[in-house]
């Protein structure tokens, strides 16, 4: 069985080898790839040009030829670009000399001239990024799927249960709104710390992305009381435009429930008593990241019972422009007390849903509580 399965699989491997060097030879981003494209694009708007002169067929000049156009910005470097835009102005004159220049309208040319611009911006963003065709709208879902990742929490021990949900401004695939976090000490020990970058939507995503990989680094190993001063040692460094973030650094032990809250300008958390039914705001004020060096940050400390729980969020649950944030802060809590009754499991979406479904700023919610 064994020697009559070799020659198959000596002619599959031959395959996969055959089928990689033509996938290399043929790339867009490889040198023959590119002549191969070029010329697939010439040999398309000659056909367009004949089909219109030769074989009477009535397309209009502008909108067939700006098809190669439009394909040429997305797959061509400038220089071939600007090799096919000379041939596709060749055949764009000799369909209008053939029709006559009286049925042809000015706009015809204008139109194409614009498509011509179009494509030449699209081929300049893609060299200053050294990105072949797709690649940049594939590398924006690659870091907004490691975004993701970094924000799931660890597996918890039992007893404990924990929610996350976060939602993007505009509707975009990630934005300035992220969590990082860890377990320590033989796992007895969660550490996490919810950030709001400054900006919102895709503008904020690519700091986020760089500071969440920074404060996934530092958390656990730096000792918790020095991690936001660490944090906000490294926003200093970066000497962004807007490069400052507010910050929520929680550590708690798991066995006892104590747990340490300290603050970077960030909206207080909220502790719900489960004796009392209560939700009770954990007054801080703390200093943002990335403005002022040698800063002091606030810290709270308290303990979760069983039943208890902790709530954090951004501030896109909260802040109204025009209106005062302890009203949002009070509405974000009664639609907390709301889920008692139920109990918190997937209660950070329903609480995005309840008060800020239609927010214009990215917005984030961590439920924490002890089953």
């Amino acid at each position: 069985m064994n020697s009559a399965g070799q020659p198959a699989r000596r002619v599959l491997q031959r395959l996969r080898a055959a089928r990689r060097r033509v996938a290399l030879v043929t790339a867009p981003e490889s040198p023959r790839g590119k002549r191969v494209t070029l010329v697939s694009l010439v040999v398309l708007t000659a056909g367009i040009t004949a089909l219109s002169t030769l074989a009477g067929v009535q397309i209009t000049p502008t909108l067939a030829l700006t098809v190669p156009v439009v394909l040429g910005g997305f797959l061509l470097d400038r220089p071939a670009l600007q090799a096919l835009l000379v041939v596709v102005a060749v055949a764009f004159v000799v369909e209008v000399a053939d029709l006559g220049w009286t049925d042809v309208r000015p706009g015809s040319a204008v139109v194409l001239a614009l498509m011509g611009v179009i494509s030449v911006e699209l081929a300049r963003d893609r060299e200053r990024l050294g990105l072949s065709m797709g690649r940049g709208e594939s590398m924006l879902l690659e870091l907004s799927e490691q975004l993701r990742r970094q924000g799931e929490l660890p597996p918890l021990p039992q007893g404990w249960a924990a929610d996350v949900a976060q939602r993007s401004a505009g509707g975009s695939t990630f934005g300035g709104d992220f969590m990082v976090s860890t377990l320590t000490d033989n796992g007895r020990r969660l550490e996490l710390a919810l950030v709001d970058v400054s900006g919102k939507g895709v503008d904020a995503g690519t700091r986020a992305l760089l500071l969440s990989g920074a404060l996934g680094g530092l958390l656990g190993a730096v000792p918790a009381k020095q991690f936001l001063d660490a944090a906000n040692d490294y926003l200093l460094r970066q000497q962004w435009d807007e490069g400052f973030a507010t910050a929520l650094h929680l550590t708690i032990d798991l066995e006892t429930g104590d747990y340490r809250l300290t603050n970077a300008g960030h909206p207080p958390a909220a502790h719900y008593a489960g004796g009392s039914g209560r939700w009770q705001v954990v007054e801080q004020d703390g200093t943002i990241l990335g403005l002022v060096p040698d800063v002091t940050f606030p810290v709270a400390e308290g303990r979760l019972a069983r039943f208890d729980a902790l709530l954090l969020y951004t501030d896109g649950l909260v802040e109204v422009p025009g209106r005062d944030l302890e009203l949002g802060i009070d509405r974000l809590l009664g639609a907390a007390e709301r889920l008692i009754p139920r109990g918190f499991e997937h209660g950070a979406e329903a609480l995005i849903t309840a008060v800020a479904q239609q927010a214009s700023d990215d917005r984030a919610v961590v439920l924490l509580w002890r089953t």
